[in-house]
């Protein structure tokens, strides 16, 4: 009897130019990775979420494309690493992306094999990151519970690996007093005035957080959705 084959990581290739798009894509296929690819457009995240990538290709020099805001909300998304790709001579921008939260950066054009390598080294350090981050199940089980501000939370007495958006949310009803939060509250309280995504964004995060904390998504316990936003319950 065979061994199932192990399911490869899921590389999310945000990149506009269609020929570059196609040759990432081509070039991780011949070393076995899964991809997705979206465009820089306005709802780039809100068409990815759902997906949880083991590492993020971000072509930062792209024309008319405000990298450093972009490398911001991937951050804000996931806790994969990030591997910008941007042209020589842009030294200034490399930092600005560092900061960002890019994990690493990389001129290009450059050899497709280099290129691999890097991928390849950034998705062995996540999957020993995310072995590290698992614990032992807890004793009793509870019916909902967040550790202060680690990467996942116990639900139903098994770990639930978050996003830090994701762990925001959840922080941020958990923290109101009445544990109820409008919409327009809860952007207020996760992103800087000013930089709101709309409320499309935040409904569709919220979709899949449910996903991930409940039993039945179509019918919450958990978040629950109330009269003019969001309430979390814990018991």
């Amino acid at each position: 009897m065979s061994r199932p084959q192990a399911v490869q990581p899921l590389v999310l290739v945000v990149e506009d130019d269609p020929h570059l798009r196609r040759l990432l894509v081509s070039a991780l296929a011949t070393v076995g990775y899964r991809s997705l690819h979206v465009e820089t457009t306005a709802d780039t995240l809100i068409r990815v979420v759902g997906h949880e990538p083991g590492l993020v290709l971000l072509d930062v020099s792209q024309p008319n494309v405000d990298a450093v805001g972009l490398t911001a909300q991937l951050r804000e998304w996931t806790t994969a690493p990030i591997l910008a790709l941007a042209a020589r001579g842009r030294e200034q921008e490399r930092a600005q992306v560092l900061d960002a939260g890019a994990n690493d950066y990389i001129e290009w054009p450059c050899a497709m094999a280099d290129l691999l390598v890097r991928v390849r080294v950034w998705l062995r350090q996540e999957a020993r990151v995310r072995r590290q981050d698992a614990a032992p199940p807890p004793r009793r089980p509870t019916k909902l519970k967040i550790q202060g501000e680690l990467r996942t939370i116990v639900v139903e007495g098994r770990e639930v690996h978050l996003t830090p958006l994701e762990r925001d949310i959840l922080l941020a009803l958990a923290k109101s007093r009445t544990k109820t939060l409008t919409e327009k509250q809860l952007l207020a309280a996760i992103w800087r005035r000013g930089h709101e995504p709309q409320a499309s964004y935040l409904r569709a995060q919220i979709r899949h957080l449910r996903q991930k904390i409940e039993t039945n998504p179509a019918r919450p316990r958990h978040l629950l959705t109330v009269p003019g936003g969001y309430r979390l319950k814990l018991a």
